[in-house]
């Protein structure tokens, strides 16, 4: 499910009657770009394989905006610019380096975020995974729960049948939004600096029997 060119969600264009609930978090933003683009790296590995690094950074930024933990992001959480982001992004490489077949678990993404979070001398949040073997309702609700509590949620897709999602497969991205209607639901993926709104029915449903899954976050 992708946007117009309008920057709707084709549902809502052709259903804009529909009533529904809804919420967004607050991403920030770089210059006019959504969050990092993963583009603007020039270390090649990073550039082709540091989305898992980047959903990390975004997301430690993001905690030390809106839940005050300062020590998640060493620069000005305020201000986010290229060149911070940057010197971030080496830190961040070191827990969640990409490697031949990317940060491809859970576990792995989990055991890397944990680690930094220790050497931020920040550890007392939880995490857990949820695999993507569950039913998409429960993850749906699970989804909603996090995002209702303010908090952006780590999303892994592998390989999916469904072309749609060709442009996003084997990648992290944070998931800032929800909107739910009586029997879809829909979720704001943030990636590349941008976002789209996607239905979580046909993301979460690969055709794959490896399937990636969310991080959940308690803070």
């Amino acid at each position: 499910m992708i946007l117009t060119d309008s920057g709707e969600c084709w549902f809502h264009r052709r259903n804009p009657c529909m009533n529904g609930m809804k919420k967004e978090l607050d991403y920030f933003r770089i210059g006019n770009a959504l969050g990092w683009n993963q583009d603007w790296f020039q270390d090649w590995s990073m550039y082709d394989g540091g989305c898992a690094a980047v959903t990390a950074c975004d997301l430690c930024i993001y905690l030390a905006r809106q839940k005050g933990m300062k020590a998640f992001y060493p620069y000005q959480a305020d201000n986010p610019n290229r060149t911070d982001y940057l010197a971030f992004s080496v830190i961040m490489k070191q827990y969640l380096h990409p490697s031949w077949q990317g940060i491809d678990t859970l576990e792995q993404y989990l055991s890397g975020l944990s680690a930094y979070w220790k050497h931020s001398g920040a550890d007392t949040l939880k995490a857990d995974g949820l695999h993507g073997t569950v039913l998409w309702e429960e993850a749906a609700g699970q989804i909603k729960e996090r995002i209702d509590d303010g908090i952006l949620v780590p999303f892994l897709l592998l390989y999916h049948k469904n072309k749609i999602f060709k442009d996003i497969q084997w990648h992290w991205f944070n998931l800032a939004g929800y909107e739910k209607f009586e029997d879809e639901f829909y979720v704001k993926a943030v990636t590349y600096g941008d976002f789209r709104w996607l239905n979580l029915r046909e993301l979460w449903n690969t055709g794959y029997q490896k399937k990636g899954g969310i991080i959940r976050i308690y803070a």
